[in-house]
């Protein structure tokens, strides 16, 4: 309890401050002079920063201010032409950004202050990069005459994002913005795209830019075309072979290439299995669809790798799963087709690698392969009846909560086929990656990569602004919503139409399946719920309560055709299925 002492003291204070305050504001108001009035009107090296996002054709970052980024925040309204979105938390802001890259094609950013902010930032910069997403990170520092030694909230962030981006660089001269933005845009987009980070320190950000900087100009992306020897090699290498099989990777989306991988498929007769991340370059619609790889060892696309003596693998980075899973022996000859070499795995040794555009080299080997008329006499795989079966398995089970089959059966069919769903990480996503069928690229978005939970809430929020306001559908287990359930406020404060389904089990399901597998048992897995219709409607968003099984389909169909809005669904799943599964598929043997 203060004194009466105090209390005078602490009302003098408040006094004087009003008072210095009003007599600055009155001066501004009459036009007096402020001693920083000619600063503020002469253009500094923030508004030079903006100047070179503008060039590089960015429309919208997301992010959180702090006391250093204020200059580079006062430069974004000085100049209008950038949408800056107010994240609640440096996490989401990344996410944000690398969906919106994911679905563009173009560059997402994001922006954080130093010390914390810039620290909140990893996780999302290191699934861009590990994903092969573009994104360029900003982060704010403190000056540069206190960065050398331990300062308030100094960390040496050239050193923390350097392992975690493709090139990370800090700002230490005005006359250093324009060549440091265009090498950070540069990189992003190479033929691996990644992420990079640029760091300004405040002072740096306040200094006036060079009177004859501008922004240098976007080179022109030069497409990259395979040798008339590397198609000769491949088709001679295909024409040799006995079971091709074709395996699909991410980079096929990246290239738009989803045309030619299907008129390959079509020319050889050859299957075509995806990764995770691939979901969706090749329509499970097709007879030549065999679904994703990278489950478990015994899932049933293994054994059509099994049998096959060429792997085609086309835009697929051994990130998105270990190659041990589909060449055990290290007996299979593997064309490499994409735009970089892949890194060195003793099961995944190539036997030719063509790194060049991927639709160019596609267009090119099937030019080749038609002339010799090569072709496989391959009926349709009994995989894909499996894989229908299994989907349909659940269709009318009225149990509840409900079985895992039931809940992705459901929501495949409230979605069309261009509905953009992102799964998130947890045991739903080994059932969604499995089961759901896909038609279109980049219509299921799955990490594979990194496997981050907590990315799809935020990131629906990204992809309603790259899909121009259209419904977003986030699948997430109840474990990855509380991870990041605060930009729940953006996504309404937005305007997004979102549709979040929670799959509930009071669990880390995955880890709990795993540690089932392990020993027979679980522990410190479980955990408790908020009422989510409650949350939901605490936040200004609709929430829905699944209570029998015939409930789920409507509601997302409701919610996906509603007149916007952030819909989030509560749905209980009984995940009693997940060790029913690994038991068929480790038991499973199949007629080749």
């Amino acid at each position: 309890m203060t004194s009466p002492q105090d209390q005078s003291l602490f009302a003098r204070i408040e006094s004087r401050l009003f008072d210095d305050h009003r007599q600055n504001s009155t001066a501004d108001a009459t036009g007096t002079h402020h001693p920083h009035d000619e600063h503020r009107q002469q253009r500094n090296v923030a508004d030079l920063m903006v100047q070179c996002l503008v060039q590089e054709g960015v429309e919208v970052i997301f992010g959180i201010p702090g006391e250093e980024n204020i200059p580079f925040i006062e430069a974004l309204e000085r100049d209008g032409r950038i949408r800056f979105v107010v994240t609640r938390h440096e996490q989401g802001a990344g996410f944000m950004a690398l969906t919106y890259a994911h679905l563009t094609g173009k560059p997402g950013v994001c922006l954080a202050t130093l010390g914390p902010g810039a620290l909140n930032l990893t996780l999302p910069v290191a699934c861009a990069n590990a994903s092969n997403t573009p994104l360029v990170a900003l982060c704010a520092q403190g000056n540069i005459d206190r960065i050398h030694k331990e300062s308030h909230q100094i960390i040496d962030l050239v050193s923390v994002f350097r392992p975690i981006t493709r090139w990370t660089n800090m700002i230490l001269s005005p006359a250093a913005v324009t060549e440091t933005m265009r090498k950070g845009f540069s990189l992003a987009q190479r033929k691996r795209p990644a992420a990079t980070c640029i760091i300004l320190p405040e002072d740096i950000a306040e200094q006036p830019a060079p009177a004859d900087a501008e922004p240098l100009s976007r080179a022109m992306q030069v497409h990259t075309v395979p040798t008339p020897a590397d198609i000769e090699s491949a088709a001679d290498i295909i024409a040799k072979a006995q079971h091709p099989i074709i395996l699909a990777g991410n980079g096929v989306s990246r290239a738009n290439a989803d045309y030619q991988l299907r008129v390959l498929s079509e020319q050889l007769n050859a299957p075509v299995a995806t990764t995770f991340e691939g979901k969706g370059v090749f329509s499970d619609r097709h007879r030549n669809a065999l679904g994703v790889v990278g489950f478990m060892r015994h899932d049933y696309e293994n054994f059509a790798f099994d049998d096959a003596d060429l792997i085609i693998a086309i835009g697929f980075s051994i990130q998105q799963f270990d190659p041990v899973k589909i060449n055990p022996r290290n007996d299979k000859k593997i064309i490499h087709i994409n735009t970089f070499v892949e890194d060195t795995d003793a099961h995944y040794t190539t036997t030719l690698n063509i790194i060049a555009d991927i639709d160019a080299t596609l267009t090119q080997l099937i030019d080749a392969l038609r002339e010799r008329s090569v072709t496989f006499d391959n009926a349709e795989s009994d995989i894909r009846k499996l894989l229908t079966s299994e989907f349909e398995s659940c269709k009318d089970d009225d149990a509840f909560p409900m079985k895992p089959q039931r809940v992705v059966y459901d929501t495949r069919k409230a979605l069309s086929d261009s509905d953009v769903a992102l799964v998130d990480t947890g045991a739903l996503k080994m059932w969604m990656a499995r089961l759901y069928p896909t038609y279109l690229p980049n219509t299921c978005i799955i990490d594979n990569s990194l496997s981050t939970m907590g990315w799809t809430l935020p990131g629906a929020i990204g992809a309603s602004l790259a899909r121009h306001g259209r419904p977003i559908l986030a699948v997430m287990g109840d474990g990855s919503f509380m991870m990041n359930v605060q930009e729940i406020e953006t996504a309404v404060r937005l305007g997004c139409h979102i549709v979040i389904l929670v799959w509930v089990d009071r669990a880390y399901g995955l880890i709990k399946w795993k540690m089932e597998l392990h020993n027979g048992r679980h522990d410190d897995v479980d955990f408790t719920n908020p009422d989510f219709v409650k949350l939901a409607e605490s936040f200004g968003a609709h929430g829905h309560l699944v209570t029998s099984a015939d409930d789920l389909k409507p509601a997302i169909e409701s919610a996906m055709m509603a007149d916007g809005g952030v819909h989030i669904i509560a749905c209980p799943v009984d995940y009693r299925e997940n060790i029913k599964l690994t038991d068929k598929l480790g038991e499973l043997e199949l007629n080749s």
